[in-house]
């Protein structure tokens, strides 16, 4: 076993309870330069206790990884559940709105079968055929390649229909919320579409437990600006949620 110092464990008690460390702030509470803390941190990296990023420190690797949508079914499900309920109360009848691609859109997509008259324009070929058992709901079904780890639509066929309408919001799912990256995905094909979404839509509303929080994806959807309300767990840090109120952005926690 690796001798600690008495700073080291001091730091992973901020880690417990922050989840991510700057290097401004362990210099400022240890009163000891950024080359010490860095020190501190790359040794702590190499025990396996922490992970390194720019400018601090997280507990948990902050770069979203690509999982097949059947293997997403079975993470955070209740969170997912709740996160779509509050969802459904942002809908309105006659709403023409954008169902992106995630397991999260495909419970919210459950909670619509009694729901309508509504448009909904879709990437995800799961999305559509909960929705066909709605005769309320008007589904346009984007075309294009099909992506089958999570069956859903991508390519430039799916962004050239997609160009030709405007929605009321978007609902979208992201694998990463990072404050200074942005909204994120781990597929660039699947962060290009959602582009093109965030263009057409007049709000954005995003869906995402906390675990998607302070991590990033491969492909860059959009900055943090673009965002109008962003709906998670109860799990979120106080310190988090208030940082993207800060910047405008409305947080709904279930």
């Amino acid at each position: 076993m690796e001798k600690l110092l008495p700073r080291h464990n001091d730091i992973m008690k901020e880690l417990d309870e922050k989840d991510h460390v700057l290097v401004q702030d362990l210099c400022e509470k240890f009163n000891v330069s950024s080359v010490t803390i860095r020190k501190d941190l790359n040794y702590l990296e190499s025990l396996g206790l922490l992970f390194r990023n720019h400018g601090g420190a997280s507990k948990h690797l902050r770069y979203a990884y690509e999982k097949n949508v059947d293997e997403k079914e079975n993470i955070n499900v209740e969170a997912k559940q709740s996160i779509a309920k509050a969802a459904l109360s942002l809908i309105q009848e006659n709403d023409c709105i954008i169902l992106a691609s995630g397991t999260t859109m495909h419970y919210l997509a459950r909670m619509l079968v009694n729901f309508g008259p509504l448009t909904v324009l879709t990437s995800s070929l799961r999305v559509a055929i909960e929705l066909c058992n709605n005769p309320n709901i008007n589904i346009i079904q984007l075309g294009g390649e099909v992506r089958k780890s999570s069956t859903s639509i991508v390519g430039s066929i799916s962004e050239t229909i997609l160009k030709q309408f405007s929605c009321n919001k978007l609902f979208l799912g992201v694998d990463g919320i990072d404050m200074d990256f942005g909204i994120s995905t781990s597929n660039a094909a699947e962060a290009h579409l959602n582009q093109l979404m965030i263009e057409c839509s007049d709000k954005v509303v995003i869906l995402a437990d906390s675990s998607k929080l302070n991590k990033k994806g491969f492909g860059k959807i959009a900055d943090l600006d673009k965002i109008d309300c962003l709906i998670t767990d109860n799990d979120i840090l106080d310190e988090d949620k208030n940082r993207l109120e800060e910047i405008g952005i409305s947080v709904i926690v279930k």
